[in-house]
C-alpha cells in the first residue's frame, strides 16, 4: 500500500514537511483533491469520534479508502477516546504515521511501541492546555510530537501564538538530548503564521484551507515549505 512504513516517501532530513489536512478538502471529490496535493509530504487525516472532541468525521473504512488512493503517505491524527484500543488498527491499515492524543491514552509509551511494531511512525499530540514537560524523559519513544495550535475538533480556527513557548521548550529539550523526534504543529497554519512556528522549532506543518483553499495547491505547498525552511530554527 502507498505510504506503508515509517517515513516512507519522505525526506527524513527535511526541516519543512507540509501535510495538508483533508478537513478542508472536498469530501465528494476526495480522490481528485488528493491528486492536487501530490507534492505534499503527507496527507493529514483527522479522525474524530464526537466524544474526545465535539465533532465527527470518519473511521477506518474511509481511512482505508484514502490509503488506497492517496499519492502521498497518510499522517493519521486520532482525536478519539480510548486510543490504546483503537490506534493500532489505523497502523494496520497501512498509515505511515499514527498520532494519538496524550490525554486519551492510558499508557502512551506502550501504545507508541505497538504502533512502531506494526510499521507506522508513532506520534503523540497535546492539546493547548496540556504541558509537555512530562514527555521530556520519553522523547525517543515517539517519532513525532504534535503541538496543537488550536483547540482540536474543527478546522478553520485561528492560530494560537501562545503555544510557541511550549513548542520552543520541546525543541530545546529534543536538541539537548540529541533526539530526532519530529515537531508538528496543527491549527491555523498559513503563510502568515508558519514562520512563527518554524522559528519556535516546528519542522512538520499541518495546513488545511491554506492549501485546499488555494487556486493552485501545489504552489501553496511550495510557498509554505519555502517560508518554513527560511525561518526554521537552528
Amino acid at each position: 500500500m502507498a505510504g506503508r512504513g515509517r517515513g516512507q516517501g519522505v525526506d527524513n532530513g527535511a526541516v519543512a514537511r507540509i501535510n495538508p489536512s483533508i478537513l478542508s478538502a472536498d469530501f465528494v471529490n476526495m480522490q481528485a483533491d488528493l491528486e492536487r496535493i501530490a507534492t505534499a509530504d503527507f496527507v493529514h487525516v483527522d479522525v474524530m469520534d464526537n466524544h474526545f472532541v465535539p465533532n465527527l468525521t470518519f473511521g477506518p473504512q474511509m481511512v482505508q479508502r484514502i490509503q488506497e488512493t492517496s499519492p502521498v503517505p497518510l499522517d493519521v491524527h486520532l482525536m478519539i477516546s480510548d486510543a490504546d484500543r483503537w490506534a493500532p488498527g489505523y497502523a494496520e491499515l497501512g498509515a505511515a504515521s499514527v498520532t494519538f492524543h496524550l490525554e486519551a491514552a492510558t499508557d502512551p509509551v506502550t501504545l507508541a511501541r505497538r504502533l512502531r511494531s506494526i510499521g507506522a511512525r508513532a506520534g503523540v499530540a497535546v492539546k493547548p492546555a496540556t504541558p509537555v514537560e512530562g514527555l521530556f524523559d520519553v522523547l525517543d519513544e515517539f517519532d513525532q510530537i504534535l503541538v496543537m495550535t488550536v483547540e482540536p475538533g474543527f478546522g478553520g480556527q485561528s492560530f494560537m501564538a501562545d503555544q510557541m513557548p511550549k513548542l520552543a521548550r520541546l525543541y530545546d529539550e529534543a536538541r539537548r538530548r540529541g533526539s530526532q523526534v519530529w515537531l508538528q504543529v496543527d491549527g491555523g497554519i498559513s503563510e502568515s503564521t508558519i514562520a512563527q512556528a518554524a522559528e519556535a522549532g516546528a519542522d512538520t506543518f499541518v495546513a488545511g484551507s491554506a492549501v485546499f483553499g488555494a487556486g493552485e495547491p501545489d504552489r501553496a505547498i511550495a510557498a509554505l515549505r519555502s517560508l518554513a525552511t527560511e525561518h526554521h530554527r537552528h
